[in-house]
């Protein structure tokens, strides 16, 4: 009844289409917590591609099991999709496999100091060794790979710096039983805890987890050197068990221990002024380093899902074999339910949040 009139922001354009109650409900403290910033303060245009075609009315007749336009697909109500029994590692260890097989070597926790180049094509020094190769496809960060590189033009320096990340842990909590709720994740919307989201590993392979037994990831959205960041392991498993508990999903005497796991650089940052940077470093490395290859979430600095990150590598190779070559910057992945394109030019691939100045 009582609609918002500025649609620029996420605030304005969900509430316009679900109404202020449900977005105050589900949709504006996750979205604070995963952004760290009011939801006033970011664009609408992640709004319109996260949620899509998505409507309060196609909401409602979805769960009672009805798709008005057949064959239509809602990626955000999609609920079956293919998992590996042991996660997602077993593709990894299967790739592994492969290729130890055919005499190559994967060299796992190596990553490059130096690369510059030599008579021959390029010389990387990693943590462990130099290498001698032809071409290099990077998923460096994109913020860190014009260092690797040795830039000395302060444009892309200066690109590069800018880039911003938003990072992530998880605390995994064991608990006792196997049955505390049976969906793969919820989100918490609650403001009165920090935990953003729940992941239950059971719920995704029974064979994850030893009988009698669930484990329970919960995921909190930081700033590399805030104060979660920087608190001691045992603190935060405590604060987890405090959060899961609060939140009546299981009592506090059926969980026996705790893990926490920190992931620098889960998030690339598309503020108002990233969409510039990549574009400066990315032609630089197409002036100054063609068998240099930026591929992967981080290494193109694009807020994609695994399956498009395994794409822009998987076209890098073909790249190297064929004589018509495809612009990885202009990757966009139509096929079933993969992400839409973004409106944006040159950056393709999945949009996130721009960040307006308020």
């Amino acid at each position: 009844m009582r609609r918002s009139h500025d649609e620029t922001n996420f605030e304005g354009w969900v509430s316009k289409r679900f109404g202020w109650r449900l977005y105050s409900i589900f949709f504006k403290t996750y979205t604070e917590k995963v952004w760290g910033m009011p939801a006033s303060s970011l664009s609408a245009a992640w709004a319109a591609q996260r949620i899509k075609n998505l409507s309060l009315f196609k909401a409602v007749i979805n769960a009672f099991g009805i798709n008005p336009k057949r064959g239509e697909v809602i990626t955000i109500l999609i609920d079956s999709f293919d998992y590996p029994r042991l996660g997602p590692g077993m593709m990894w260890e299967a790739a592994a496999l492969n290729i130890s097989s055919n005499g190559r070597s994967v060299n796992l926790e190596e990553y490059p100091l130096e690369i510059r180049r030599n008579q021959s094509g390029l010389e990387v020094k990693t943590n462990r060794r130099l290498v001698s190769t032809d071409v290099v496809i990077s998923s460096t960060p994109l913020s860190e790979l014009p260092s690797v590189l040795k830039c000395y033009d302060d444009d892309v320096n200066n690109a590069a710096m800018s880039l911003k990340y938003r990072d992530f842990l998880t605390i995994g909590l064991v608990v006792k039983g196997e049955q505390h709720f049976s969906d793969n994740w919820i989100y918490i919307h609650s403001p009165f805890v920090k935990v953003g989201r729940i992941q239950n590993f059971r719920s995704w392979s029974p064979e994850l987890v030893k009988p009698g037994f669930t484990l329970l990831g919960l995921e909190y959205f930081v700033n590399l050197g805030d104060e979660l960041w920087e608190s001691k392991d045992e603190d935060l498993v405590e604060l987890a068990k405090i959060e899961l508990t609060s939140l009546g999903l299981v009592q506090f005497e059926d969980i026996k221990e705790g893990y926490v796991v920190r992931v620098p650089k889960a998030y690339p940052v598309y503020d108002e002024n990233y969409a510039d940077s990549v574009t400066i470093i990315a032609d630089w490395l197409e002036r100054e380093w063609l068998n240099v290859v930026a591929v992967g979430r981080n290494g193109m600095h694009r807020y994609n899902n695994q399956d498009h990150s395994m794409l822009t590598a998987m076209v890098a190779i073909d790249n190297l074999f064929s004589s018509e070559k495809i612009d990885l910057w202009k990757i966009n992945v139509e096929n079933e339910y993969h992400e839409s394109k973004s409106t944006q030019d040159n950056l393709g691939g999945r949009s996130s949040p721009t960040i307006l100045n308020t």
